[in-house]
């Protein structure tokens, strides 16, 4: 006997399959209006300067801003580029537009490796969402110009001209840190676009030497890595901005998580994806993660075992702070991580939709109208030199947002 299925059944049934929890829906649409709401107040503000850019509240609860120099230059823009995803707010994207227009002259910038996020944050997000081939251009000099870091030698992409060792007075002229792997995908793109291997090429190298000496056997991983720039060997393996040198800061454990996630994805070696998933897992089953799974600055912090080197300013600050931008880049890297074959796919986005929802409460997320027009609350720069302490970061919404857009695309 056959059984007839009216459509309207077979519609819903597909609609419903797709489309994902409708109070899932809510949340992330909620999410973004909230967002475009606070952006407008942080906009006011940005463009009283006109050309510095909105990183932070001071101690005064003044929004902090900066030059274009500085790293978080570009996730200004790449917020406002991707509120106007989730939101389809005109306005937005015509300041996204102008902001990130106004970091041109730094495609010929090479002082330090930080040229990924302040260019691919910004100038990536505006030509994914608008095809302009202007962008691209730049953005193939960018990389051009980032790629001016990288050493033959060392086989890695020089992250500062210099490092000053906190141990004591011993400088190192080549240092990498782990953040370095996010800036890699610039590369990728710029050789994908041009069809010149050589971008492509030195992001693998530089990150199977992350791999190698930055990741520890337990796949946490050390903040920076001194190279001798003459023969290439490891000098040293410190911190600067966590907690001693063998703990685990992390946000650089959440770099880590999102740089080889991304590099698998550029590549299919799956060297790359084990070590995405094992970080992965080295942070969600640490058992000094909160049940919210908004992590300690450090997750070693004020433990025995782990003594801060002497110029660090770590002891100066014994509270065990939440880094809600370290949340928020894990989040991100764990949505895309649960789309990669051959992972427990569920697992990693159970995690993701936890850490979201997370922020997305009152507990991290600012009231309308308040924290200077941030998203976010309670992140953490660097205690080890005793600066931005609780309080809003930038790219801790720029990584809140990109996470409630992949969120979105997900059950939509």
């Amino acid at each position: 006997m056959k059984y007839y299925i009216p459509a309207f059944l077979i519609l819903a049934f597909f609609t419903i399959a797709f489309t994902g929890d409708p109070s899932e829906e809510r949340f992330i649409q909620e999410n973004f209006h909230f967002s475009g709401k606070q952006l407008s107040s942080l906009l006011n503000e940005a463009n009283k300067a006109d050309t510095l850019y909105p990183r932070t509240l001071d101690e005064n609860g003044k929004v902090k801003l900066t030059n274009k120099y500085e790293w978080t230059s570009g996730f200004f823009a790449g917020t406002l580029w991707y509120a106007f995803e989730g939101s389809k707010d005109l306005n937005l994207k015509k300041e996204a537009i102008k902001w990130t227009e106004k970091l041109e002259p730094l495609k010929n910038f090479t002082r330090h490796h930080d040229l990924g996020f302040m260019m691919y944050c910004s100038y990536g997000n505006a030509y994914r969402l608008t095809g302009n081939k202007k962008y691209k251009d730049i953005l193939i000099q960018a990389a051009t110009s980032l790629s001016s870091r990288y050493s033959a030698k060392t086989g890695s992409i020089k992250s500062w001209d210099v490092f000053g060792s906190w141990r004591g007075k011993t400088r190192y002229n080549f240092p990498v840190i782990i953040d370095n792997m996010m800036n890699l995908e610039l590369l990728f793109f710029a050789s994908k676009e041009t069809g010149n291997p050589y971008f492509k090429n030195i992001a693998v190298r530089h990150a199977e030497n992350a791999m190698k000496n930055q990741v520890r056997p337990d796949y946490s991983c050390y903040h920076v890595v001194c190279y001798d720039p003459e023969t290439g060997n490891v000098l040293s393996r410190e911190t600067a901005q966590g907690y001693a040198d063998n703990s685990t800061w992390s946000r650089g454990q959440a770099w880590g998580i999102y740089g080889f996630t991304m590099t698998y994805r550029e590549t299919g070696d799956k060297r790359f994806l084990q070590t995405a998933v094992k970080m992965a897992d080295y942070y969600l089953n640490h058992a000094n993660l909160p049940s919210d799974k908004v992590p300690y600055w450090d997750f070693n912090a004020n433990q025995e075992g782990y003594t801060p080197s002497v110029r660090s300013r770590a002891p100066e600050t014994p509270v065990n702070y939440r880094d809600v931008s370290a949340a928020a880049i894990t989040a991100s890297a764990l949505f895309e991580l649960s789309t990669l074959k051959g992972v427990d796919g569920n697992k990693y986005r159970d995690a993701a939709v936890t850490i979201l929802h997370s922020l997305g409460s009152p507990a991290y997320k600012a009231k309308t109208g308040e924290n200077g027009g941030f998203i976010l609350k309670h992140s953490v720069g660097s205690i080890a030199h005793h600066s931005e302490i609780d309080v809003p970061l930038i790219y801790a919404d720029y990584y809140y947002l990109e996470a409630l857009n992949r969120y979105n695309k997900m059950i939509n």
